[in-house]
């Protein structure tokens, strides 16, 4: 459910009201001394919030995507033992 900012268009009261979107826009002014009535002010919504141990360009990639990366991948070359390693070996 999501959080609406209103205003009233008297005395200038600003608050929040936690309701769901089903229910009907608030008309007056909580403000028991104002008899003002309130407009519903559009707000740009909340933030993504990232919880957890990390996220990945790669976390969210298709299927097909990642069997076109791995085709596209050059194969893997087995390196060389150095000259240092064969004499070891010997």
């Amino acid at each position: 459910m999501p959080n609406y900012d209103y205003e009233c268009t008297e005395c200038g009261k600003r608050f929040e009201v936690f309701q769901s979107m089903n229910d009907a826009k608030l008309t007056d002014c909580p403000n028991s001394e104002c008899k003002g009535t309130v407009r519903r002010l559009l707000g740009t919504g909340g933030g993504i919030i990232f919880k957890g141990t990390g996220f990945y360009q790669t976390d969210y990639r298709s299927n097909s995507y990642e069997k076109g990366a791995k085709a596209d991948k050059p194969a893997e070359k087995k390196a060389d033992p150095t000259p240092a390693a064969k004499s070891a070996a010997e």
